[in-house]
């Protein structure tokens, strides 16, 4: 089921919470699992890490988070859902994330077009290059 929605989405946000180390320390593994169901590494990702209202109850610090998310080429944030802080942030960081993706990708396709096009009237001044050739040396 998990790998299904994988598969159709986007962009997604991987969540983990301050107070438990072990929620942290799966962060890795799921952002391989979606690598390896979407087959590449490219798909826009949030890092958030949850429940930082529970700053007495802390198991993973900041720092740990922010060099996780920047080794994984992720934005991060620290959240709290009680708190409703940064919530909106995140979603539209992942927004954000989705059509900066969506407009690479725009951009490559239209450089591929450009230059397929380029190719092609190459290949177009080729041929008639060489049929005005092979008339000039029947000529002669």
């Amino acid at each position: 089921m998990r790998e299904q929605y994988m598969r159709k989405g986007e962009g997604f946000i991987i969540c983990y919470s301050i107070t438990d180390r072990r929620s942290f320390d799966e962060v890795v593994a799921y952002k391989k699992l979606i690598s390896r169901v979407r087959c590449r590494d490219d798909i826009p990702i949030i890092i958030a890490a949850n429940k930082c209202d529970l700053e007495d109850r802390r198991k993973v610090s900041h720092e740990e988070g922010m060099a996780l998310a920047r080794q994984l080429g992720c934005p991060f944030y620290e959240t709290s859902a009680v708190l409703r802080k940064c919530v909106d942030d995140v979603f539209q960081g992942l927004v954000r994330e989705i059509r900066r993706k969506e407009l690479e990708i725009q951009e490559a396709q239209e450089k591929q077009s450009r230059q397929e096009k380029r190719l092609r009237r190459m290949r177009l001044f080729l041929r008639t290059f060489n049929f005005f050739h092979k008339l000039r040396s029947r000529r002669n």
